[in-house]
């Protein structure tokens, strides 16, 4: 029993206006999302969706993870970054170095967001959305390979990796140091049962995680074990 990552949930000000942007910059569909604002669409089965539901709390701090686009060529990121900018983005300083070869961004509401240079081994075949990086520890990374059913792909120096066994965008966990988290996590997880939704949550509890509660469209609220929110769908087809 295992449950499959629906979507990785962005909270938004204005759900719409950042939702356009991100379905323009990964050229996939942008629909509405029943009682979520707007959802971007994955182009196969190896992606995962984007929701972005209302949240009206600002954003405050720099996000705890963050999506990585890949490039082919120095031109292909410069075009990305181009078209990134035309789209509403900005750059922005985080304390990258400036011999580092990606580039920061943030998006129409300040979700952080990098343009890998060319040559990036690691994130090979994982598409132009090369991953989730997320600010986590080793623990949180097992966690989530249990959780979702990924295997680990990397496991070094506190830093870990997991991917989907179709392939497809990574997620990966950082190690420390860690970021304060501000507040309210702003980038989550939606989860999908792929059989009784509160045996699966029982089975997530198992391996680590606690209960926060229940949402108000009926999910479960749940905590990895780095205290990182996320949520099991009881309907995800509606939900």
């Amino acid at each position: 029993m295992t449950s499959h990552l629906f979507a990785v949930r962005f909270g938004a000000n204005e759900p719409l206006a950042v939702g356009r942007f991100w379905s323009g910059m990964l050229g996939r569909e942008l629909v509405d999302d029943p009682h979520h604002g707007v959802m971007v669409l994955p182009d196969d089965d190896t992606g995962f969706r984007l929701r972005f539901p209302l949240m009206p709390e600002p954003k405050v701090v720099q996000n705890r993870a963050h999506l990585e686009l890949t490039s082919d060529s120095p031109e292909h990121q410069r075009q990305t970054i181009a078209r990134a900018l035309e789209l509403g983005a900005r750059h922005i300083d985080i304390g990258q170095l400036p011999e580092e070869d990606h580039v920061v961004l943030a998006d129409p509401e300040g979700n952080e967001f990098c343009v890998l240079g060319p040559g990036n081994t690691f994130l090979a075949g994982c598409g132009f959305l090369g991953d989730l990086s997320c600010d986590g520890s080793r623990a949180v990374g097992y966690f989530w390979s249990g959780a979702l059913g990924w295997p680990l792909v990397w496991d070094q120096d506190e830093e870990t990796a997991i991917q989907s066994p179709l392939g497809g965008p990574k997620i990966t966990w950082g190690g420390p140091p860690y970021m304060p988290n501000g507040g309210r996590d702003r980038v989550t997880f939606d989860l999908a049962a792929d059989d009784d939704p509160r045996a699966e949550v029982d089975r997530l509890l198992s391996l680590g995680a606690d209960r926060l509660g229940d949402d108000h469209d009926g999910a479960v609220v749940l905590a990895d074990p780095d205290g990182t929110e996320f949520r099991v769908l009881t309907h995800p087809g509606t939900a």
